[in-house]
């Protein structure tokens, strides 16, 4: 059994009153504590991760009501999410309509509208090449330059983007504009904040607050997905805008300066522990160990590389809201460390996203009820509670059973069961009596 304190946790406590909890406002009977929602990025694995957890906590913790919160901050994929949520989508209509490809028409999103090639970026840049080509031959054969130093000018032929964030824009706007929705920023009932990255200047663009809640909602997504390389920098108000990440992983402190009591993070992208990992990775049928990563090549390299990145950014921006914000409790739900079936998914790979997306609930069930004692000394300052009865139900699942394969038998013995069940009550009281210390 790996030891309970083996990787970080998947549920995290980020408040600095662990071991005091304060008389939360509810307790005091007070005004309604004030409760927002962080979502961060992470391509289609992350809001398919996101949406997973979100189901799996709106029906572990009653009265949690993912449609009536204060406020939203979602970044890249996050902001997808935090947008359904504002606009009054449930986390099972998101389920049904992102993994599932069922329900209103309107409301389904397509693979295809991920992968579509952006021909219009192409064929600008095409359009430039004769005249670069021109430059580059004058450069070396009149002034003299270095071939390398010539030929430099040629990578403005580049298109930034391989895919074109049009169709989604599109889909997001269908969604937004159905009968009791909005796609204005200004007409939603709850504060929506979606924040982009503004090339020019690699300062936060938060789409939503003052003076940039005149952009479109689906357009605000759009340019806070652009992940460089894979999509095209978005064009608004003649200015270009990319991925809300490269500046910050969550932006959660958009939502602590508003002063909320709880804010609820999701963080789908984690680095993978391989050295305590808890499970093995189910290959072609087989189980095979990962003793090292470096042996997955250049993806696995790269993807652990950036993983590590964002994640010390996570850590750090955490550590600064304990201090900047004491007043605030911060709950921090991501995959645990060691498991790697998120790890190697590949995170634009939508074929999976019913299998991901149970794994992601089950996994989140089961990190709430290894942390019980403490995620519920939490909540209960703020007036809610965990439904002990609906995270010890073996039976609850996210999406209908299907035929399970061998290997998936193998990890679901009563025997396999058993030891989880084991180690989430030992995780429980390790941090239960960490709380009395």
């Amino acid at each position: 059994m790996p030891r309970a304190d083996a990787a970080a946790p998947s549920v995290g406590l980020a408040s600095g009153r662990l071991a005091k909890p304060r008389i939360g406002l509810a307790t005091r009977g007070s005004a309604r504590p004030k409760i927002g929602l962080a979502l961060a990025g992470g391509g289609p694995l992350g809001a398919i991760y996101e949406i997973g957890a979100l189901c799996a906590l709106e029906e572990s913790v009653p009265g949690l009501d993912f449609n009536a919160l204060d406020a939203y901050v979602g970044v890249s994929a996050g902001g997808f999410v935090a947008a359904g949520l504002a606009n009054g989508l449930t986390p099972r209509q998101l389920c049904a309509s992102f993994i599932e490809n069922r329900g209103p028409r309107a409301d389904i999103v397509q693979p295809t509208v991920f992968f579509q090639l952006a021909w219009g970026e192409f064929a600008q840049r095409l359009a430039g090449l004769p005249g670069q080509i021109a430059q580059a031959a004058w450069g070396y054969a009149v002034k003299g330059q270095s071939l390398l130093t010539s030929l430099e000018c040629l990578g403005r032929a580049l298109p930034t983007g391989l895919f074109t964030q049009a169709p989604l824009q599109a889909q997001l706007q269908r969604m937004f504009t159905q009968p009791g929705r909005s796609d204005d920023f200004r007409r939603l009932r709850h504060k929506l904040v979606i924040v982009a990255t503004d090339l020019d200047s690699g300062e936060s663009a938060p789409f939503g607050q003052p003076g940039w809640d005149h952009v479109p909602i689906s357009q605000a997504v759009a340019a806070s997905a652009a992940l460089p390389g894979l999509f095209p920098p978005l064009a608004i108000n003649g200015r270009w805008y990319v991925d809300g990440a490269l500046k910050k992983t969550l932006h959660a402190r958009v939502l602590l300066d508003i002063g909320l009591d709880l804010v609820l993070c999701l963080n789908p992208l984690v680095p993978f522990d391989a050295t305590h990992a808890a499970r093995h990775r189910v290959l072609g049928g087989a189980i095979k160990p990962i003793p090292h990563l470096v042996l997955g090549g250049l993806p696995v390299v790269l993807s652990q590389t950036f993983r590590s990145l964002i994640h010390s950014r996570l850590e750090l921006g955490l550590s600064g809201y304990r201090i900047s914000h004491p007043d605030t409790d911060i709950l921090l739900f991501e995959p645990d460390h060691r498991d790697p079936e998120l790890f190697l998914a590949n995170s634009f790979d939508y074929s999976q996203r019913q299998q991901l997306a149970e794994h992601a609930y089950q996994s989140t069930r089961a990190h709430l009820r290894s942390q019980r004692s403490a995620i519920a000394a939490t909540l209960a300052q703020h007036g809610l509670g965990l439904d002990d009865a609906a995270l010890d139900d073996v039976q609850r699942r996210l999406l209908p059973k299907r035929r399970a394969s061998r290997s998936a038998t193998l990890r679901s013995t009563p025997a396999s069961r058993a030891v989880q069940r084991l180690e989430e009550v030992l995780n429980d009281l390790q941090r239960a009596l960490a709380l009395q210390r």
